[in-house]
């Protein structure tokens, strides 16, 4: 075991064993967060892993968990791969540990279960039957500590923590099935003689089961990691820099930031990068799930695990190792897929009180059965008493919302839907209202000048060389495509000084000694420059979906330039699929309301807002929360930051800002609206499939307990036996874990 001392102010990851049920994962978070310098411990009951934040060292990490009566291991691997295939490691010595217990169980468990089958007697009465069974309890006690010592000793750890758990249960129940049996062989004159009858086959067959049970949902939940197991299948291993002149090819891990990176035809990214030198194609689908690959020039980025289809070319490394997009989109799915959403922290609630409920009902039932039940009263309190105690471990409890989380946020990955956490997950299922950014969103952020008209003095080439100057330094879509025309027209720009962008309204500069002034028609009326009848003309230009921007020069008004965004092909059919799923959708735009009322009439939208500044598209989300909404915020640009965090959930276009991803709770790597309907559909499709694991795993504990107790037996006659509970018990969490995996074949697309 790895005992680190030494602090760390980052994400600590460990590998946890001996977490048996859902009860245990609130108790160790729970040891683990009093830790001095621990911020937040959150633990992954399906993959028994747990992230820990904040300055404590490793090893009081690993001493709490220990307290809490479980291990913990650091994770050692420094990449994702490495941890994988460590998991990967771990799951299999485990499973190869439980296989060989199980053996052991079962080799003496079946032939006894045979024997009860065949003769119908387990009684001892003679002297013969009671060196026979005495022989039979020494096997059933070394199957015991061969096969269960783990139950035992997880129960003594957590009596010592004055605490509960599913080994107590285990343990609790075995034990006292072969207690009873060496009582009745030993001191048989102390049993009334119709309840002489031995459980030797009960102890070691649900040893056995439940061993088996946990080795099927190991092999399950091995399905899960398919996400996580493609996106690193996605990564190169090897890349071509060139150092000193020389071309040679390294691991991707030796790549170093600035290196001068070749690839050719058909291979894939290595890092990511800055095209230098030649032009290609590239498969961004593994990112955005688009299958046309995109043009690439000097200049234009790539990302690591895309695919280079044509040219050889020559780029400069901008972000390794953990840093690239790839690295950094398989850490955001896996602390996805660690994170809990709201409804899966009342299971684990239910499941920490559950086993001293359930032991506290074991009690009672065999105390009701002893008093009341009929003859031989102490055999019918000890079934009771013993298959109460089995039946009601909460195992599929513990397991219903990590399972479908980790498969739901895989399958939404595989979409390029990115989720954040689980909270967002379960959100996303009930919005009811969707907010979307008009610019970069709803259309392509690409715009083109469509028209430049000019006042007095000034002719075209003039206005954008002013304009073009003005703008040269911005990264606003219109700004860039004002650079854009002047550069297509062959114009150059000059050197603006005094710089200043006002928020919502435009910008000003200085150039060429001319106080420049460019924005909407508020800039103009604030700043008392008259716009005579040219506000008719911006308003027909509005009418056609184009944006028109006014231009002053030395405070007189010099011209009108119009921009015209293209709406997405397939943005009109993703706002319609939204809506006919019943949700509200809603357009803000800061830009002027005769465009935004023309874009918003082309995509089917009747509701919008236009000339919305970024502090006022947090408003307006908050103004729908107010009405009852659960509010989705869709943008792009720094300035939906505000409201993408403010909103119930935030939405980021996979394309826009780094602000804008960060403050989103769900990025879409594609440029689609589509996305949208994918991830909501994914979130519903995942949601219910926690209440199907939740709603199952709660009547069968339910159920399972008051059959146990007796409740059907004055009806029926029916009185459940300790084995048929081990083996019920065993594959209730495997049906979870199967049901969890159903959702790999969702396909979002449908809905």
């Amino acid at each position: 075991m790895s005992q680190s001392t030494e602090y760390s102010s980052s994400l600590q990851e460990f590998i946890i064993d001996g977490a048996s049920c859902g009860s245990c994962v609130s108790k160790i978070e729970n040891a683990v967060q009093q830790v001095s310098g621990v911020t937040h411990a959150e633990m992954n009951f399906a993959q028994r892993t747990m992230s820990v934040a904040g300055t404590s060292t490793s090893s009081a990490i690993i001493s709490a968990v220990e307290k809490a009566g479980c291990q913990a291991k650091v994770r050692e691997a420094k990449s994702e791969e490495d941890a994988l295939t460590e998991k990967e490691a771990v799951d299999l010595a485990y499973s190869k540990r439980l296989m060989r217990q199980t053996w052991i169980a079962l080799s003496l468990g079946v032939p006894l279960m045979a024997y009860a089958l065949i003769t119908g007697e387990m009684n001892v009465n003679t002297v013969g039957e009671r060196i026979a069974w005495f022989i039979v309890g020494l096997l059933t006690l070394g199957v015991m500590i061969a096969a269960g010592k783990h139950f035992y000793i997880g129960a003594w750890k957590s009596l010592l923590n004055h605490s509960a758990n599913m080994d107590t249960l285990i343990a609790s129940g075995t034990g006292t099935a072969w207690l009873y049996s060496m009582v009745v062989v030993l001191l048989p004159s102390v049993i009334p003689e119709q309840a002489r009858h031995v459980y030797f086959e009960a102890s070691a067959m649900i040893i056995g089961l439940i061993n088996l049970g946990l080795i099927l949902e190991l092999k399950a939940r091995g399905h899960t990691s398919e996400a996580i197991k493609r996106l690193i299948g996605l990564q190169a291993k090897t890349a071509r820099v060139i150092r000193d002149d020389k071309e040679f090819d390294i691991a991707i891990d030796q790549v170093l930031l600035h290196d001068i990176v070749r690839v050719r035809p058909g291979e894939k990214i290595p890092v990511d990068g800055d095209v230098i030198e030649g032009h290609t194609s590239i498969d961004e689908s593994m990112l955005t799930g688009e299958p046309m690959p995109v043009e690439k020039v000097a200049g234009d980025s790539l990302a690591t695990g895309t695919i280079n289809k044509t040219g050889s070319v020559l780029f400069k490394a901008t972000r390794v190792g953990k840093d690239t997009a790839l690295a950094q989109i398989i850490n955001m799915v896996k602390r996805a897929q660690n994170s809990k959403p709201p409804i899966g922290r009342l299971a684990d609630i239910i499941s920490a009180y559950f086993v001293p409920v359930v032991m506290i009902i074991a009690v009672m039932s065999a105390m009701v059965w002893f008093n009341f039940g009929p003859d031989p009263v102490l055999a019918y309190a000890l079934v009771s008493f013993t298959t109460v105690l089995i039946i009601a471990c909460p195992c599929a409890l513990g397991l219903a919302t990590p399972m479908s989380v980790m498969v739901g946020v895989g399958k939404a990955a595989q979409a390029g839907v990115l989720i954040r956490n689980g909270e967002a997950l379960q959100t996303a299922s009930k919005i009811t209202a969707m907010i979307l950014d008009k610019t970069g969103t709803i259309t392509l952020g690409a715009p083109k000048v469509t028209d430049v008209i000019v006042v007095g003095e000034y002719d075209e080439q003039t206005i954008l060389y002013l304009a073009a100057t003005l703008e040269s330094g911005s990264e606003h879509p219109l700004a860039m495509a004002i650079v854009e025309s002047a550069q297509e027209r062959g114009i150059e720009t000059g050197k603006a000084s005094n710089f200043s962008a006002i928020a919502g309204h435009g910008v000003q500069a200085e150039v060429d000694g001319k106080t420049l002034l460019f924005g909407n028609e508020k800039l103009m009326h604030q700043r008392g420059i008259d716009l005579g009848s040219f506000v008719e003309k911006a308003q027909a230009l509005a009418a056609d979906a184009k944006t028109p921007m006014y231009f002053a020069i030395d405070h007189h008004f010099a011209g009108i330039i119009a921009v015209a965004d293209p709406i997405k092909e397939d943005s009109i059919a993703a706002i319609k699929r939204l809506q006919h799923n019943g949700i509200r959708v809603v357009m803000l735009t800061g830009d002027n309301r005769d465009t935004a009322k023309a874009v918003a009439n082309k995509v089917g939208i009747s509701e919008f807002f236009a000339e919305v500044l970024p502090e006022e598209k947090s408003k307006k989300v908050q103004e729908l929360q107010m009405k009852g909404e659960i509010v989705g915020m869709t943008g792009d640009g720094i300035n939906d930051a505000p409201a993408l965090a403010i909103a119930n959930v935030g939405f980021a276009i996979g394309t826009g800002t780094d602000v804008a991803i960060e403050s989103a709770d769900i990025t879409l790597m594609r440029g689609s609206l589509h996305g949208l309907a994918d991830a909501i559909a994914v979130s519903k499709a995942t949601l219910s499939n926690i209440k199907q694991n939740l709603f199952g795993a709660f009547i069968y504990n339910a159920a399972g307990v008051l059959i146990a107790a007796g409740l059907l037996y004055p009806i029926f006659g029916l009185l459940l036996n300790p084995v048929i509970a081990g083996a019920a018990m065993a594959f209730s969490s495997l049906t979870v874990v199967m049901n969890a995996n159903r959702l790999r074949f969702f396909n979002a697309k449908e809905y």
